[in-house]
């Protein structure tokens, strides 16, 4: 596939996550140090075989399997906004706010233009969800003293 993912990850979405790898046309994250949650994000096809209207982002579970699954389409987030309305393309019209790895784009990679803004933000509210900050460790409550008690004498004023 053609898709420069590697290319695509690093400057669209300019390294939202800390810790990860990509392997082939997909991003594995650790964003949450000493946690076994893994996030996963590859491109989300369509019907079409080599074409991609977004991003398809999993939690992931060593034992568990997917946790959960969630897709950001390239038109939700204005991905392709700006390349779109200069080829005069509209929501409904064919290769509106998609990818293809089967066009020729000459040197330009198929993602040439995107704006990832938008991917950005929804992929560190999906993280932060996901894999939240840990707990900042709160001080040790301090001990009160207690008042000692008295035998037989009420604590009550009457």
């Amino acid at each position: 596939m053609a898709l420069h993912a590697q290319q695509f990850f690093d400057d669209v979405l300019e390294r939202p996550l800390h810790q990860y790898a990509i392997v082939g046309d997909t991003l594995y994250a650790s964003p949450q140090p000493n946690s076994a949650l893994r996030l996963r994000i590859d491109f989300a096809p369509t019907i079409r075989h080599g074409e991609y209207d977004g991003l398809r982002l999993r939690v992931v579970h060593p034992e568990q399997g997917v946790l959960d699954t969630a897709i950001l389409r390239f038109a939700d987030h204005g991905t392709f906004a700006r390349r779109d309305t200069a080829r005069d393309l509209m929501p409904g019209r064919d290769g509106y706010a998609v990818i293809r790895d089967w066009h020729a784009y000459g040197s330009q990679p198929p993602w040439h233009g995107a704006d990832g803004t938008g991917l950005r933000t929804a992929i560190e509210q999906y993280a932060h969800f996901w894999f939240p900050p840990p707990a900042m460790s709160r001080p040790a409550a301090r001990l009160v003293a207690r008042p000692t008690p008295t035998t037989g004498a009420s604590t009550r004023a009457r």
